[in-house]
């Protein structure tokens, strides 16, 4: 069973910059992809990005590509989502998840049914 904590979340304004990172134990963590999720109050979660269990594939999704960056440290099993250049409309609660996989195509990458583990998430706030 593989157990993700997230931290890092917090306000911001916007412009700024917020670094979340994602530990994760329980499991071998060079043999998991993972993502980062985000949900809006109303709104359905949505794919942020992605890195494969190597770290060889990234991806993100169009509205923060040139914004933000996945990386992971297979030595720490953590994996961090750094946020550049906030925005209003990056505010969510945002989730850190784990598939123990080795695909790394875009389209099993990008959805949520595709990762069984789940951290509770943390909360970004950016204000204009």
């Amino acid at each position: 069973q593989v157990q993700l904590v997230e931290s890092g979340g917090g306000l911001v304004q916007a412009g700024g910059s917020l670094r979340l990172s994602c530990a994760a134990s329980g499991g071998t963590f060079s043999s998991y992809a993972m993502g980062w999720f985000r949900q809006a109050p109303g709104k359905e979660r949505e794919f942020v990005s992605a890195i494969n269990w190597s770290g060889g594939f990234t991806y993100y999704v169009d509205s923060v590509k040139g914004r933000f960056i996945i990386s992971r440290d297979n030595d720490k099993n953590t994996v961090y989502l750094q946020m550049n250049s906030l925005k209003p409309e990056d505010t969510a609660v945002y989730y850190c998840a784990a598939e123990r996989t080795y695909y790394s195509d875009y389209g099993t990458l990008v959805q949520g049914s595709s990762y069984t583990y789940w951290g509770q998430g943390t909360q970004v706030a950016v204000s204009s």
